[in-house]
């Protein structure tokens, strides 16, 4: 897949949450996929800033709320995934919206 650059020219790796809703709720099987350059083996996870156990493995089967990252050698970063544990949410889609979208909300519990 595509990856854009960073100012710096370091490629970007992204956090895919699947199923596709922001917040991701624990209680809705969440799975996120670290997507960058670099080998997928050697993706290191991160929980609350924390250097996680599951260490690389592309595909993360989240079983605790909290904010997950992942890296690869040579990639930054991915963008913080906060996953909740709370009872009623409301999700929009884990997408980039632009100004005009029509988008749906859930309002789910």
């Amino acid at each position: 897949g595509w990856c854009p650059l960073s100012p710096t020219g370091a490629q970007t790796t992204q956090l895919l949450v699947e199923p596709p809703w922001r917040p991701a709720v624990l209680w809705d099987w969440v799975t996120l996929t670290c997507q960058g350059s670099g080998t997928a083996g050697a993706t290191t996870w991160y929980k609350d800033r924390q250097r996680w156990e599951q260490q690389g493995r592309y595909h993360l089967s989240v079983t605790k709320s909290g904010t997950y990252t992942c890296d690869r050698p040579g990639s930054r970063l991915s963008p913080p995934v906060i996953i909740s544990d709370d009872d009623l949410v409301l999700q929009v889609p884990a997408r980039a919206l632009l100004e005009g979208d029509t988008v749906t909300l859930r309002c789910r519990g």
